[in-house]
Formats: C-alpha cells, structure tokens, sequence
C-alpha cells in the first residue's frame, strides 16, 4: 500500500485530472442516484470507494476527503491524524517521529500539490477538523449531494 501511495503522490497530476472527471461524472448521475436513494446506495458505493482509495491512497474511509487539497496524500495516513499542515516532529530525513520508516505525510503532501495547477494554493487552505460520525461513509456522495444541494 505505502509504494502505492507514493506513486499516487508521484502522479498527482493526473490523478487530481481523473479524479475532477470522476467527480463530474457522479454529480451528472445525481437523478440516477436520487431515484435508486443516496441511503440505499451509501453501503454499496462505500465499498467501492474503499477498495479503490484504499488501494491507490492508503485511504482510512474519513468521509471528508481533501486528497485534492492535499496533493493526492492522505493526512489520515498521519499517525497524529493531523489535517492542516506538519506537527514539527519531522526528522531531519523526511520521515515520521512517530513512525521513522515512513515520509511525513505532509511532505508527500507538499510534492503533489506543487505537480497540480493550484495544487499549492489549495493545500494553504485551512481544513476543518475531522467529523468522526462521517467515518465509513462514502465522500463520493457526500460530494455529489453538496454540489446538487440535496441534504442528507
């Protein structure tokens, strides 16, 4: 999973290009997914999500995904769990204080921003804290009915 994350970091360009396709593509979809119900599609879709961002990001299933905020890294991937930016602790090398055999997650998150038009501005935005009753539940959706304004 880690050598995969980092190519997805590697690659952040062209996964941030996908991604805004994929996303475009779900909100088009929204009739469809509000006749079959966003409740009865949560589960199925959830799975899915994880399957693929577990693969490709290492993803820990948040809800709020900010992956292209923060250069296609996953700040859940910090062991401190922290979403604006580095917590000082960072070896001299790069790596974790918390975990030595891994890059700081924020570093990573530095190099694929600086590959994504924007990407550097994008992750200078302060990020809310983590909403734990959305851990499990698909971001996928949560974005799609955002951008349609249907409430859940």
């Amino acid at each position: 999973m880690y050598v995969l994350r980092q190519w997805s970091v590697r690659h952040a360009r062209g996964m941030n290009s996908f991604y805004r396709g994929f996303e475009s593509a779900l909100t088009a979809l929204h009739p469809l997914w509000q006749r079959i119900g966003y409740a009865r599609l949560e589960r199925p879709v959830a799975a899915v999500e994880k399957s693929v961002k577990g693969l490709l990001f290492d993803c820990r299933m948040c809800g709020q995904c900010i992956l292209s905020s923060t250069g296609m890294s996953c700040p859940m991937n910090c062991p401190k769990n922290l979403r604006n930016g580095p917590c000082g602790g960072v070896r001299a090398n790069g790596h974790c204080e918390v975990r030595p055999e891994m890059k700081c997650v924020w570093l990573e998150a530095l190099a694929g921003s600086a590959r994504i038009p924007g990407g550097t501005d994008a992750l200078g935005s302060v990020q809310a804290a983590v909403d734990r009753r959305l851990q499990g539940k698909s971001s996928w959706l949560r974005v799609v009915r955002e951008r349609t304004g249907v409430t859940p």
